[in-house]
């Protein structure tokens, strides 16, 4: 290791006269808030104070400079003590387990796309590494040798219930993930400084941090105590503030300041304005999945601008994203079966506007990552996630693969994009719209061939709907998406819509072709009826007065069979649509 030198006394004593500044801040505001947890926020303050005074490199000028270090919380309980170390120079804000999966993301993207030395440090609580998402980012930053990135451990003994300082199993687990581990006295700021300077040599591995500690450190008759966990200091905060004021020895301005980043150490990117490298290019009437069309698409825009990149949950020749792996590895992100992390990853890839991440799997499997797919959203991502496989379509693989639930999970996140593509051509725009906008976008594409309905230079705009068969005499509006828009057309003499974006819905389209079939409407889904497409056209149409819906949906439970038989088994067929066509025109 290259020699480190220990900072001077004078340095130390301010870092540790900080970190009692800190403890007081923490006091300050969740008396105010009269909410908040601030013995975690003590048992973290050396950490912090080293972290932002002493280590990480950033402008408190230009909070997101891509060439600073990041920093994610992901001890969601210590917020108060961060914005009194300015932490917004480097914050990411995360829910408890989710903070090593956006970190990895953001690190991964630094030593392999950036390539540069900006350095990611994630704090966790010991109550939250029970997580296992925490452990399936951990073996992603092991495999992948992000020594760029370095977990800090707040092992402060007692979480909400069952205390413990057991830290050489700590560095036992870490060191089994591939981690350089090192046990540190958590309040000691030399012992900190030099961990860190450790952490910033160390290559070919991450490093973790694994800091004893105690939560209300400093803190008389509360410091190491249970009972306290997330409660304000009440009647005890001026003894403790008067204490902490004791114990500090600069009371002036700061004498030190942060680590500068180098200078344009990560370039400027532009991720706007992105294209098919060339437009679709089929013949109408050929048969192409809507899975396929997504990974032609995405090598497509790949090709446009060498931002975009790929990220996949060991499905990528099932979702067809190993087209952009072949065309460019370099740029494509295998997260393995972990899902969690997966998503997690993206977010942190996305952040800063220095990717176009799109994630995919089988449509079924976010659901295993929701939590971590609305927290992006709280934190305003961009991320693009892809599900496959949706829906009883896929057939023999039975209901653990099917996607059913979701739109409805999607369309729930705020600010969402839900594109439903039937085609080839609409599904590459798709592709190609998901990487301009804003917010998070799902895209949900299908197993099936399906037939190509749209010339190659057919116009698609977000929230708009296609009309693909019409005539002056119709009497029912249908409405289907993927493989139940074609069963539509195989129905009856009816016209069809095809809404293109489940979210937004366009609800002028509706009300205006449905007020054209004398307010009939029927609406078919590959998807159960709670949350998905019907229940969209219903709000759309629920201030209406004389118009019928009828809602065709899978209503239980489906079991694996033939595509073919489980679509009419389960209500979706041409046939069946027949017979809802004939029992609407009776009402």
């Amino acid at each position: 290791m290259p020699t480190y030198h220990k900072p001077e006394s004078k340095t130390i004593q301010e870092l540790k006269d900080i970190a009692h500044k800190l403890r007081i801040h923490s006091i300050a505001s969740t008396q105010a808030s009269k909410s908040g947890h601030p013995t975690s926020c003590a048992s973290i303050a050396e950490i912090m104070s080293v972290l932002f005074f002493n280590t990480m490199r950033y402008k408190i000028s230009a909070p997101r400079d891509p060439s600073s270090d990041r920093f994610i919380l992901s001890k969601g309980h210590a917020a108060p003590i961060l914005y009194a170390a300015w932490a917004e120079a480097g914050l990411f804000p995360v829910s408890l387990g989710q903070g090593v999966a956006v970190g990895c993301g953001m690190a991964y993207v630094g030593k392999n796309i950036d390539k540069t030395d900006y350095r990611t440090y994630v704090l966790v609580g010991d109550g939250e590494s029970a997580e296992g998402s925490v452990w399936e980012s951990l073996h992603f930053a092991g495999h992948y040798k992000l020594d760029n990135m370095c977990v800090i451990f707040d092992v402060n003994r007692l979480g909400q219930s069952e205390p413990q300082h057991q830290m050489d199993v700590y560095r036992k687990r870490l060191e089994a993930f591939g981690f350089n581990a090192i046990v540190v006295d958590g309040h000691d700021v030399e012992e900190l400084c030099k961990a860190f300077y450790e952490a910033s040599v160390t290559k070919d591995r991450p490093t973790a941090i694994v800091a004893k500690t105690f939560k209300g450190k400093h803190f008389p008759n509360i410091e190491d105590l249970e009972n306290w966990h997330g409660k304000p200091l009440g009647d005890a905060a001026n003894a403790v503030v008067e204490h902490l004021k004791s114990l500090i020895r600069n009371n002036g301005p700061l004498q030190i300041t942060p680590p500068s980043p180098q200078k344009e150490s990560a370039k400027k990117v532009d991720i706007s304005h992105i294209k098919l490298a060339t437009p679709p290019a089929y013949q109408l009437g050929e048969s192409v999945a809507t899975r396929l069309a997504y990974g032609t698409a995405l090598a497509k825009i790949a090709m446009n601008n060498d931002r975009v990149i790929a990220l996949d949950g060991d499905t990528k020749n099932s979702t067809y994203s190993d087209k952009l792996r072949k065309a460019f590895p370099e740029r494509f992100i295998e997260c393995f079966i972990a899902e969690q992390n997966l998503c997690g990853v993206a977010i942190g890839a996305a952040c800063r506007d220095r990717t176009v991440a799109f994630v995919s799997t089988f449509a079924t499997f976010f659901s295993r990552a929701f939590d971590q797919i609305r927290m992006g959203a709280i934190s305003q991502t961009n991320v693009n996630f892809v599900g496959s496989h949706c829906g009883v379509s896929i057939g023999e693989d039975g209901p653990s693969q099917m996607g059913l639930e979701d739109i409805a999970m999607f369309r729930a996140i705020p600010g969402s994009t839900v594109f439903y593509p039937s085609d080839a051509v609409s599904t590459e725009r798709a592709v190609e719209m998901a990487a301009n906008t804003k917010g998070v976008c799902f895209i949900r594409t299908s197993r099936p061939n399906t037939a190509v309905i749209y010339d190659n230079n057919e116009p698609f705009v977000i929230g708009k709907a296609k009309i693909v068969k019409q005539s002056a005499n119709d009497t029912v509006l249908l409405i289907g998406a993927g493989i139940t828009l074609y069963e539509a057309l195989n129905a009856v003499h009816a016209r069809v819509m095809d809404p293109f974006t489940v979210k937004p819905i366009d609800k002028e389209a509706i009300i205006q072709h449905a007020a054209q079939c004398g307010g009939r409407i029927v609406v078919v889904e590959d998807h159960y009826k709670q949350g998905g497409l019907g229940e969209a056209v219903l709000s759309a149409v629920a201030e209406q007065r004389n118009v019928v819906v009828k809602h065709l949906g899978v209503d239980e439970v489906p079991r694996s069979g033939p595509p073919t038989v489980l679509i009419d088994m389960y209500g979706i067929s041409a046939r069946c649509i027949v017979a809802a066509v004939n029992d609407v025109l009776k009402m």
